[in-house]
């Protein structure tokens, strides 16, 4: 996530993906499948994430006091002069935060593509996964 980039600059990417692949010999077509995660910044579960942010060589205080941001959080939500009661979270990260998406993009870091017939394109919390077919061979990009 970017300050000023929309999924739009993030996908401009695959136009140049695809015709690169196409206007090689033997290249047939390509798939793409578009993701929406639907609640992804809720899905995120606060150890795991810390877990993977010391792996990418974070401090372990740095790490702690994001975890302490996710966890233990109070919501309430109000429609007008009404106010629900309060409930702890302790999964996810805020929705409307700033530091959510670049969260939600660390979380999800490691999901790569695992082989040369498949590009992954991220922004956030739409994704597009991209299946390059040669010979009329689609099991080459499944894996």
């Amino acid at each position: 996530f970017r300050q000023n980039r929309t999924t739009e600059d993030a996908f401009a990417h695959l136009p140049h993906t695809m015709m690169s692949h196409l206007d090689q010999r033997n290249r047939n077509y390509a798939k793409m499948l578009f993701v929406d995660y639907s609640s992804a910044f809720n899905t995120i579960i606060p150890f795991t994430l810390t877990s993977k942010l010391e792996v990418l060589g974070l401090s372990q205080p740095l790490c702690q006091r994001i975890s302490n941001f996710l966890t233990d959080r109070p919501q309430a939500v109000r429609v007008g002069q009404h106010t629900s009661s309060t409930l702890t979270l302790s999964t996810g990260a805020p929705q409307g935060c700033v530091l959510s998406p670049l969260l939600y993009s660390l979380y999800t870091y490691d999901c790569v593509a695992t082989s040369n017939y498949t590009t992954i394109i991220k922004f956030a919390d739409n994704t597009v996964l991209v299946g390059l077919i040669n010979n009329n061979d689609e099991t080459a990009y499944l894996q």
